[in-house]
């Protein structure tokens, strides 16, 4: 069994989240999803704790079951670090270093494989400063799967920025996690 980060950020994107937890609960893994105060509007802690059968962590503040902070343990125990969706923003500030939240910490302090999966309009996706962070991300050994590069998006438009499909990020995750077996 492998240990999982699932982050989830603001993204309408948000409630496929629980496809994700629920697939890779099913296949074995000890899933731990971590939310912006952001994604909480698309979905509750609560459907995601089920799910994973975990506690899901939200703020810095809900880490009072442990004298070790619960971010720190979480970036210790991770095998993946994968966030679906993955805002501009989340992504912004992974990139220039940022920790406003716990998912950003655990990105700083986590040695674990991280693979992120987009979803943004698509003016977003292709904006200079956006792709300046993919490119700063990749350069620090991330992965990125998707965004899909055509589709009606949820604000109207049609075009790149879509979550690419549910298995899809799965099977990328698994095939990293079986990678970092070998």
């Amino acid at each position: 069994m492998k240990t999982i980060i699932l982050g989830i950020t603001g993204s309408i994107a948000a409630y496929k989240a629980a496809g994700i937890a629920s697939q890779l609960v099913k296949n074995g893994h000890d899933v731990h999803c971590v939310m912006t105060h952001a994604a909480t509007e698309f979905i509750t802690p609560l459907t995601l704790q089920v799910i994973s059968r975990n506690p899901v962590l939200v703020s810095l503040e809900d880490e009072k079951q442990s004298w070790k902070p619960g971010h720190i343990d979480l970036a210790d125990r991770a095998d993946l670090f994968l966030v679906a969706p993955a805002t501009a923003n989340t992504l912004a500030n992974f990139a220039n270093g940022l920790a406003p939240d716990p998912l950003s910490s655990i990105y700083l302090a986590t040695r674990a494989p991280a693979l992120f999966a987009p979803a943004m309009n698509g003016k977003m996706w292709l904006h200079p400063a956006t792709q300046r962070n993919v490119d700063q991300l990749e350069k620090d050994g991330c992965q990125f799967i998707g965004p899909a590069e055509e589709g009606m998006l949820a604000c109207g438009y049609s075009g790149p920025g879509r979550l690419i499909e549910e298995e899809t990020i799965i099977a990328k995750a698994e095939e990293i996690l079986a990678t970092k077996d070998t």
